[in-house]
């Protein structure tokens, strides 16, 4: 998939978010990198066969006093990392074959999944936390 094809995928998800969600994230820009870099790499800890899909970066939206945005807030960030998630989407096509069919299904899949994640962040979520949510299955959203 070229890097314009998932950017709109991207977009599209956004779009798809539920609006009570979306409607209360504020200041943030979405990003598409293809991977992470070296330096991120090595501040995420990630050894040589580990990488991110995606990343939160900023100060959470329980965490924002109320000073913030007063001057020159740079907005914070939420990063997809389009090769992973490709990559990502081909083991998901095997693993939930009876219910993705096609590539594009899986990586809309990935996308999704992932931009929840990050968002879950956004809200002040710890990695645990929203870990407990995918397994329960109630971090997610449908189009």
């Amino acid at each position: 998939m070229s890097p314009e094809e998932f950017e709109a995928l991207v977009g599209k998800t956004w779009d798809e978010m539920p609006l009570h969600f979306k409607a209360r994230v504020e200041n943030v820009a979405l990003l598409i990198e293809d991977e992470p870099s070296a330096q991120l790499r090595k501040e995420e800890h990630l050894g040589p066969h580990d990488t991110l899909l995606g990343l939160y970066h900023g100060i959470s939206a329980i965490e924002r006093g109320a000073g913030y945005g007063i001057g020159g807030t740079l907005p914070d960030t939420i990063t997809l990392f389009r090769l992973p998630l490709l990559e990502e989407a081909h083991e998901l096509l095997h693993e939930r074959s009876e219910t993705l069919r096609t590539m594009q299904e899986a990586l809309a899949e990935a996308v999704r999944e992932t931009l929840w994640h990050e968002v879950g962040h956004y809200f002040g979520l710890s990695e645990h936390e929203i870990d407990e949510r995918e397994g329960e299955g109630t971090n997610t959203f449908n189009p």
